[in-house]
């Protein structure tokens, strides 16, 4: 099942690199790759398709990944860093970045994820705290409800940041809030790869502790899991890789929600199985997504809405089934 998903997530890559307004055909590929295509051709290839079709990759697996988190800790499928509302925490600190730190630094690519995640990690401490019982610990469906209500009034507090700001600014963040593709550029891989290389060693180390984390806490707890310390490590995790991911492509809900339920489905939910699985599938979603939005309008749909005509309809499926 690995390697099929592999190959669905290297013909959704090709996809991207060779589909669009200016088509570059799957012959041209390999030529323009060692130098020997048109200038045109390398033009599209280098500065455009390839840096946004990494990014994409990267950031889906990211996003991915925090959602198989996030569903573990809250033992709720419904879980996902734009439904809780990490997007919308991480989406307000960019908006103040944007608005108040010159574009220009060359470091601003870095600097963005870095921000990202400090929006995100308050945002995150804020909805458990409110969300955690002493007795019961984490109510997964009062998390749910915090974390819509919060998003939504993030999401009106950038609209008030914004309603003053000049139109390009304006411009910006609207784009942004449906999931448009603006990090598309070599720097903005070297600013997400870093969390993904990190978060990864960790979270393999990590797959039979969280195997007993979805577990009742008192067995858990029986069975040697430092309950307390892993579930802040992985949230701190989550939070980072959502943040990372967001501050470059945008507030992108359901990623996090459908990938992981679509590698349970696959190979079981024993993390040791899907736990990996997820970001392959949830690049090659995101992928999909764009180059679908490049096609199927010259303006360029923004990734995000292609995503969410998608997750939505089973968001509402997992949630009457969960009712």
């Amino acid at each position: 099942m690995y390697i099929l998903m592999i190959v669905l997530l290297l013909a959704s890559i090709i996809a991207g690199i060779s589909l669009g307004p200016s088509a570059v055909g799957i012959k041209q590929i390999i030529p323009t790759l060692f130098g020997n295509g048109s200038f045109k051709e390398e033009f599209i290839l280098f500065s455009i398709r390839m840096p946004r079709v990494f990014v994409l990759t990267l950031a889906g697996m990211a996003l991915a990944l925090s959602g198989a988190i996030l569903q573990t800790l809250t033992k709720n499928d419904l879980a996902d860093p734009g439904i809780i509302g990490i997007n919308a925490g991480a989406g307000v600190a960019i908006t103040v970045f944007y608005l108040f730190v010159d574009a220009g630094s060359k470091y601003y690519a870095y600097q963005l994820p870095l921000v990202g995640f400090l929006g995100a990690i308050i945002t995150a401490g804020l909805i458990f705290i409110f969300t955690t019982d002493k007795q019961n610990g984490i109510q997964p469906v009062k998390l749910v409800l915090m974390g819509v209500g919060i998003a939504s009034a993030l999401s009106g507090l950038m609209v008030i940041m914004i309603s003053g700001a000049k139109n390009e600014d304006v411009q910006f963040i609207t784009k942004w809030l449906s999931g448009n593709i603006w990090g598309a550029d070599w720097p903005f891989i070297l600013a997400l790869l870093p969390w993904l290389i990190i978060a990864i060693p960790i979270l393999l180390w990590k797959q039979k502790s969280m195997n007993l984390l979805v577990l009742d806490e008192t067995v858990a707890k029986g069975l040697g899991v430092s309950i307390n310390r892993d579930r802040i490590l992985l949230l701190v995790l989550a939070v980072a890789l959502a943040g990372s991911a967001v501050s470059v492509v945008g507030s992108i809900s359901f990623i996090g929600l459908i990938a992981p339920h679509i590698a349970k489905q696959l190979v079981g939910s024993k993390h040791q199985n899907f736990l990996m699985l997820s970001p392959i599938i949830g690049a090659a979603i995101l992928v999909f997504a764009d180059t679908i939005g490049r096609i199927i309008y010259t303006e360029t749909i923004p990734a995000g809405i292609i995503v969410a005509i998608i997750g939505a309809p089973y968001f509402l499926y997992l949630l009457r089934k969960s009712i």
